[in-house]
């Protein structure tokens, strides 16, 4: 399983993963208007305009608050503008992370990072440091038991999917990042409705954690998904249930 499922499947079982739904907001608001600004306001002939509605209303985000970021990013309506960045670091252990950052301050949200990362066992790398060790891929993502698996495989392969995988609770299809909304669709249309859907960085090997450095990691990826500067976090490590337990 990817670090990034890891983490969804982690979030899951520590409860966590409707907390911060203000903050959950917040991040959407500055992805939308990004997207609408660099590829226009029309979803159908915008992917990642799509894939952050999509995101969006999974998570119940008002249709109000959407067409305000559409409008911010179409410059109907007056916005902040939004640098985007990508930052690459090394967590406890030696796991590889990657940020994707969306910020109005690029100073703060440097700062911020840093701070993150040294707190917890971690420090900021160079540019290209761990990138190469992941692959962007499309990830549509089921419950278990909530789909009948035959059919998900005979649809999603058929839609142009490059596979499918299971691990835990989690079926997981890969698709290429151009594909992704096209299999969504097909996946919908079919009556197979989708827990998540989106455009990832799946790494191609992982770091087992355990003990303190497992509690650090889980420590820091909290910090860093609580940063508001901070859309997508990355990263290549793996803990045991068993761990899990162990940590509490």
């Amino acid at each position: 399983m990817s670090g990034h499922s890891k983490w969804s499947t982690i979030k899951r079982k520590k409860g966590a993963a409707d907390a911060k739904r203000g903050k959950l907001f917040t991040k959407f608001i500055r992805e939308i208007t990004i997207a609408a600004r660099e590829g226009g306001g029309d979803p159908e002939g915008n992917p990642r305009l799509r894939t952050a509605i999509d995101k969006a209303k999974a998570s119940n985000m008002p249709n109000d608050n959407i067409d305000r970021g559409i409008k911010k990013g179409t410059g109907d309506l007056e916005g902040v503008s939004y640098e985007e960045i990508v930052y690459e670091g090394y967590g406890p252990g030696g796991v590889a992370i990657m940020l994707d950052v969306l910020t109005d301050n690029r100073n703060r949200a440097l700062a911020d990072i840093r701070h993150i990362l040294t707190k917890n066992n971690g420090n900021l790398g160079e540019n290209g440091c761990v990138s190469w060790l992941f692959e962007k891929r499309g990830l549509i993502q089921f419950d278990r038991g909530s789909v009948d698996e035959d059919s998900l495989m005979e649809v999603a392969l058929e839609a142009g999917a490059d596979d499918i995988s299971e691990d835990e609770d989690v079926l997981e299809v890969l698709t290429e990042p151009s594909a992704m909304q096209s299999v969504r669709q097909a996946l919908v249309e079919a009556g197979l409705e989708p827990a998540s859907a989106e455009v990832t960085s799946i790494p191609q090997s992982t770091v087992k954690l355990t003990g303190k450095q497992a509690g650090q990691m889980l420590r820091m990826m909290d910090m860093l998904e609580d940063c508001d500067d901070i859309q997508n976090v990355w990263a290549n490590f793996d803990i045991s249930d068993e761990e899990m337990e162990a940590l509490g």
